[in-house]
């Protein structure tokens, strides 16, 4: 059953290929054409030559075998293309079945009520929704009393300041994060001048 699925599309795929070449079948007519314009002699060099193009066993042979290629290589082209839109539709998979833990640790905390057992759960769920982003390489960039860096930071705000030093950072607005070294969102942060 395989094999025969195999075969259809190959025998598709060599349709498809001798539909793209019409280059060959145009210039076989051209020399065909060629044949009935000439005087004899040149239609019995004509003849001699369609005689040749139309191809001995072996030419017959090596045409099969380009087509084969060519097909091969379309389906080639064509499973790996969908591999590829695979692998982009689940990239995210194994992050995402971590983070449903942590919705349903935020749901649990939630219906547990209100007072201090809501805030601990939070907290909890709070710690382990971190955790899952730090195991998928995510880190948190430092920035409270550093030196600014624009790499890494994004001064929204300046004061003057003489508790700290010219371009120290002295508040935080917004945390930064990092994804496995590459910055994927700078601090919002405030200078000192």
């Amino acid at each position: 059953m395989i094999k025969e699925q195999t075969s259809a599309e190959e025998n598709e795929v060599l349709e498809n290929v001798e539909k793209q070449n019409p280059e060959e079948v145009s210039c076989e007519n051209q020399e065909q054409e060629q044949g009935a314009d000439g005087n004899a002699a040149g239609a019995s060099e004509d003849q001699t030559e369609t005689k040749a193009t139309e191809g001995s066993p072996e030419d017959e042979e090596w045409n099969t075998k380009y087509l084969r290629l060519m097909a091969d290589f379309q389906n080639y082209k064509r499973r790996t293309e969908k591999e590829k839109s695979d692998i982009y539709a689940y990239a995210n998979e194994k992050i995402v079945c971590e983070l449903l833990d942590v919705i349903d640790n935020f749901e649990r905390a939630l219906a547990f009520g209100e007072g201090e057992g809501l805030v601990q759960g939070m907290n909890n769920t709070f710690k382990i929704l971190k955790g899952v982003l730090e195991k998928s390489g995510l880190e948190e960039i430092g920035a409270l009393g550093l030196e600014f860096d624009p790499t890494v930071h994004n001064a929204v705000m300046t004061e003057d300041s003489t508790e700290h030093d010219s371009n120290k950072v002295t508040a935080v607005l917004q945390k930064g994060y990092k994804l496995n070294g590459k910055t994927i969102r700078p601090s919002m942060v405030k200078v000192s001048n």
